[in-house]
């Protein structure tokens, strides 16, 4: 019995630690407006048949939104990222580092052209499939 896990890692041979996965549900709970824009248009594969999850755990960040499948997360940054821009190149530099592809985008993007955005996205996944990335 896995009971004792107390939140899901990546490769699954990590625990999560119990303030992650605390942090990770408030972050779902709490998630900005357009988190939750992007959200409807990426949940239930409805890109590229592609499944995204949310506010995922990978080492000591949170991410955004992740697809395991791609090894790719998407990042929204804006008023809400209470980090600097340092902190935002380690984070990436890190996701890099475990084999993530990272794709940033503003939250002013979203609200202005989030069907742009989600063509961006799909746009990626279709590089990555045909192994051009």
């Amino acid at each position: 019995m896995m009971s004792h896990l107390v939140g899901r890692s990546i490769d699954m041979t990590h625990r999560v630690p119990p303030r992650m996965t605390t942090r990770a549900r408030t972050l779902r709970r709490d998630a900005t407006f357009p988190e939750r824009l992007l959200w409807r248009y990426l949940r239930d594969r409805q890109v590229s048949h592609t499944k995204f999850r949310r506010q995922e755990v990978i080492g000591p960040y949170v991410t955004d939104f992740l697809c395991e499948e791609h090894k790719m997360v998407v990042e929204l940054d804006g008023h809400s990222h209470d980090t600097t821009g340092i902190e935002d190149l380690e984070r990436e530099q890190f996701l890099t580092a475990q084999g993530f592809r990272v794709i940033r985008f503003m939250n002013d993007d979203v609200l202005r052209d989030v069907k742009g955005v989600v063509q961006a996205i799909a746009d990626a996944i279709d590089t990555i499939r045909e192994g051009k990335l």
